[in-house]
C-alpha cells in the first residue's frame, strides 16, 4: 500500500497548523510535561501511548479539568478490562458542560432547527437555567446518584437539557430516538430500570407527524420501576394523566446544584445494535468521557468558542452524545431533527449553510447518495464557514472524498473517523494538522494504541489484520449492565487477545501512519485464504449507476465449500440482466481480485440496516446458514423486518 507513494488530496497550510489546538498543546506540553517538541504528530502519538500517565494528565491541566477531590494517581489499575482512571478524584460531566455559561451567557449553546430549516438558537445563561430547575425538580422526585433516567425523544433541546440535569444529579442517562418501535425500546430500557423517563408525544420526520401516543402508554406499561413521566408536546397535544409537564419542570430560576462524583460514576448507558439477542448496555462513566471527548472534540476536531458543530444524527446513536459533548469546548453544537433528505437531498448542506457550521458530521452513506443524486454544494451554497466535513457510520469509499473534494471546496479538510459506541469516541480520524490521502483516515487517536494484528497477536504494517487497541482508554466501558460477573464484557473485546481489545473491525496500518477501514472482521470474505472486507466490494459495485445498494455474504458450507452471492438493489427503471451482471462481475475481478467475484448476483427488494444505519451482514449470513429468523436476529434492532423475510425465503429455496 505504501509502494505507491500517492499524493495527499488535501494538505492543511503552514498558517493552519500553527493555529491548530493540538500543534498548541504540543508545545505546552513539551514544556511542562517532557512530551517532544519536535516531529510533529507522530512524535506526539508515539509519547502519547507510551507515557499515558503523563499524556491523560497534561490534557486534564490543559482543559482545565476540575477535580473537586483531587486523584491519588492517573492510571491505578492498567489492566484491561479493569482499568482505573484517576483513582479518588471527584468531578461532574455537567459542570464542565455548562462552563461557557459564565463568560458567554448571552451566546448560542445550541441552535436547533426541524424540517422547516429555521432555526431556534437557547443560549447558554438559558439552557443553565433549565438544567438547574430540572435538576432540582429530579432531586424533588427522589432520584438520586446511580438511578437510572431515560429519554424517548428525538433530536430536540429538551433531550440535552434533560442529559445535562440528569448528569448533574450523578443519575444516569439513557435515551432511544421516538422512530424506535416499543419492542426496540424495552429491550433496552427494561435492562436498566428506569425512574424517570422523558417522553414526546410524536416527531415530525419526512413532512409528516408520527403519533407515539400509544407506544408511550406502552412503556409506561411495562416499565413497572417508573417514578414519573415527563411529557413533551412536540406535536402539541396535552399532558397525558399522570404525568409532568416539561415546562412546568423547566420554569424556575435555580443555580444549578452538579453532585460531585467519582471518577467512574456511570455517566449513561449506550447500547450495541442488538443485530442477535439482547443489545448489549454499555455503561461509560462520567470522568471517562469527560477527558475523551475533550481530547477528542477539542484537539482531534480543533473545536473551541468560535465553532458551530453540527452531526447529522438521532438520540439512539453514540454521535449524539458525542455531538452534546460539543459543550464541553465552548463550542455551539447545532440540533437537527428531521429526516437526512427531506425536503431534498441536499437538505443537510442547507442546515450546514444556514447555521455557519465549522464542522459538519454526517454519514458516509449520506455522501454517496449527494454523489449519486448529483448535488452541488458548493456551487449551489455557501459553506465558506465549513472547515471540515467528518464522516462516520461506515467507511467512505474513495469516491467519496473525491466527491467531497471537488463538489465542496478544494480546501476542505474531509475526516473520516471509526470508533465505536463501545468507547463512545474515535480509535482513529480526524488530525487538523496531518494530510488527508484518498480512501485513508489519518491516524490513530492520541492516547489510542491502535494496531493491526494477525491471528497469532503479530502486528502487521500495510497488510490486513485486526483492529485491536492495546492499552486502556478512559472511555472504555466501566462495565455492561446486568453483567455481574464480567463475562459479557470480557467475551465481548478480551477473549482473542487476552487483555487487548480486539473490536471486530479489518484494519490496515499504512507505513505513512494512516488507517484503512476494510469492514467487519466478522463478516469478512474469505476465498482460498484471501481476505477481504466487505465494503471493498460494496464502494467497486456501487458505482455503476445502475446499483443503489449491495450486500455481500460469505456463507461457509456443511460440505467445506463456500458460497459468496451479492445482493443488489437496483435504482428504479433499472433491470439485472446478463449485461449489467457481467460488468458487475468484471468490476469486480477488474479493480479487487479474481477470487472475490461472486458466485450469485441476486436483486432483491432492498438491504436491511440496523436502526443506526449500518447494513446486516452477519444475521442475513445466518438465515442463509439456515439459522431461523427469530434466532439470526433482533428484529427490533432491524430498519424494515418484512426485508429479512425475503432473505429467509432465499435460504428455504436453497436447503
Amino acid at each position: 500500500m505504501s509502494t505507491t507513494n500517492p499524493q495527499p488530496l488535501w494538505q492543511p497550510d503552514p498558517q493552519r497548523i500553527a493555529q491548530a489546538r493540538i500543534t498548541r498543546f504540543q508545545s505546552w506540553a513539551a514544556e511542562h510535561h517532557g512530551a517532544p517538541a519536535e516531529g510533529g504528530y507522530a512524535a506526539l502519538h508515539r509519547w502519547s501511548v507510551d507515557e499515558p500517565e503523563t499524556f491523560w494528565k497534561a490534557v486534564t491541566e490543559w482543559f482545565d479539568v476540575h477535580f473537586s477531590t483531587p486523584y491519588a494517581r492517573v492510571l491505578g489499575d492498567r489492566s484491561m478490562p479493569g482499568a482505573q482512571w484517576f483513582p479518588g478524584a471527584t468531578l461532574n460531566y455537567a459542570e464542565h458542560a455548562l462552563r461557557a455559561a459564565a463568560t458567554r451567557p448571552d451566546e448560542p449553546a445550541l441552535l436547533y432547527v426541524d424540517e422547516t430549516h429555521e432555526t431556534s438558537p437557547l443560549t447558554w445563561s438559558e439552557l443553565r437555567r433549565q438544567v438547574g430547575s430540572l435538576a432540582a425538580e429530579l432531586r424533588a422526585l427522589g432520584v438520586r446518584p446511580g438511578d437510572r433516567v431515560s429519554g424517548y425523544l428525538p433530536n430536540i433541546p429538551q433531550a440535552v437539557t434533560a442529559l445535562l440535569a440528569t448528569a448533574a444529579v450523578g443519575a444516569v442517562w439513557t435515551s432511544c430516538a421516538p422512530d424506535f418501535g416499543a419492542r426496540s425500546v424495552l429491550d433496552r430500557f427494561q435492562q436498566v430500570e428506569p425512574v424517570v423517563l422523558f417522553t414526546v408525544d410524536g416527531y415530525r420526520y419526512g413532512g409528516k407527524e408520527h403519533d407515539r401516543r400509544d407506544t408511550v402508554a406502552e412503556l409506561r406499561r411495562e416499565l413497572p420501576t417508573l417514578r414519573a413521566v415527563v411529557h413533551i408536546p412536540l406535536l402539541g397535544t396535552d399532558t397525558p394523566e399522570g404525568a409532568l409537564a416539561w415546562d412546568t419542570l423547566t420554569a424556575a430560576d435555580t443555580e444549578p446544584v452538579f453532585e460531585q462524583v467519582p471518577f467512574d460514576h456511570p455517566l449513561w448507558v449506550l447500547y450495541s445494535s442488538g443485530t442477535t439477542g439482547l443489545p448489549k448496555a454499555i455503561v461509560q462513566s462520567q470522568g471517562g468521557i469527560l477527558v475523551e471527548h475533550l481530547k477528542q472534540l477539542g484537539l482531534h476536531c480543533d473545536l473551541g468558542p468560535e465553532d458551530r458543530f453540527f452531526w447529522y444524527t438521532s438520540t439512539g446513536w453514540m454521535m449524539w452524545n458525542f455531538l452534546v459533548s460539543g459543550l464541553l469546548t465552548g463550542t455551539t453544537i447545532v440540533l437537527y431533527d428531521g429526516s437526512p433528505g427531506f425536503p431534498a437531498t441536499d437538505a443537510q448542506w442547507r442546515i450546514a449553510e444556514r447555521t455557519g457550521a465549522t464542522l459538519f458530521g454526517t454519514s458516509a452513506a449520506y455522501v454517496m447518495a449527494c454523489r449519486k443524486a448529483d448535488v452541488h454544494p458548493g456551487r449551489d451554497l455557501d459553506l465558506s464557514r465549513v472547515q471540515c466535513v467528518a464522516t462516520t457510520g461506515s467507511p467512505l469509499p474513495p469516491d467519496g472524498f473525491r466527491w467531497l473534494h471537488d463538489e465542496v471546496r478544494e480546501d476542505l479538510w474531509i475526516a473520516s473517523v471509526s470508533g465505536g459506541t463501545d468507547v463512545c469516541s474515535c480509535f482513529a480520524g480526524a488530525v487538523p494538522t496531518l494530510p488527508v490521502y484518498i480512501g485513508e483516515l489519518q491516524a490513530p487517536g492520541l492516547g489510542t494504541d491502535l494496531q493491526s494484528w494477525d491471528p497469532n497477536g503479530e502486528p502487521l504494517t500495510d497488510e490486513v489484520g485486526e483492529l485491536v487497541v492495546t492499552n486502556p482508554m478512559p472511555s472504555m466501558p466501566v462495565r455492561f449492565w446486568n453483567d455481574p460477573d464480567g463475562s459479557r464484557y470480557h467475551d465481548s473485546y478480551f477473549d482473542t487477545y487476552p487483555g487487548v481489545w480486539r473490536h471486530g473491525d479489518w484494519i490496515t496500518l499504512t507505513s505513512r501512519g494512516s488507517v484503512v477501514i476494510h469492514g467487519r472482521s466478522d463478516s469478512t470474505l474469505n476465498r482460498q485464504g484471501v481476505r477481504m472486507g466487505s465494503a471493498d466490494i460494496y464502494e467497486a459495485v456501487e458505482r455503476l449507476p445502475e446499483i443503489r445498494e449491495t450486500l455481500v455474504i460469505g456463507v461457509e458450507q456443511p460440505d467445506g465449500g463456500y458460497w459468496m452471492p451479492l445482493f443488489v438493489h437496483l435504482v428504479p427503471g433499472a433491470t439485472l440482466d446478463d449485461t449489467l451482471r457481467t460488468r458487475i462481475k468484471q468490476t469486480i475481478r477488474e479493480q479487487l481480485s479474481p477470487r472475490h467475484v461472486p458466485d450469485e448476483i441476486i436483486e432483491v427488494p432492498g438491504v436491511p440496516h440496523t436502526l443506526t444505519g449500518k447494513r446486516i451482514e452477519v444475521p442475513v449470513k445466518r438465515l442463509l446458514q439456515g439459522t431461523p429468523l427469530e434466532k439470526a436476529v433482533n428484529p427490533g434492532s432491524i430498519d424494515n423486518l418484512d426485508l429479512l423475510h425475503f432473505y429467509e425465503d432465499l435460504a428455504r429455496k436453497r436447503a
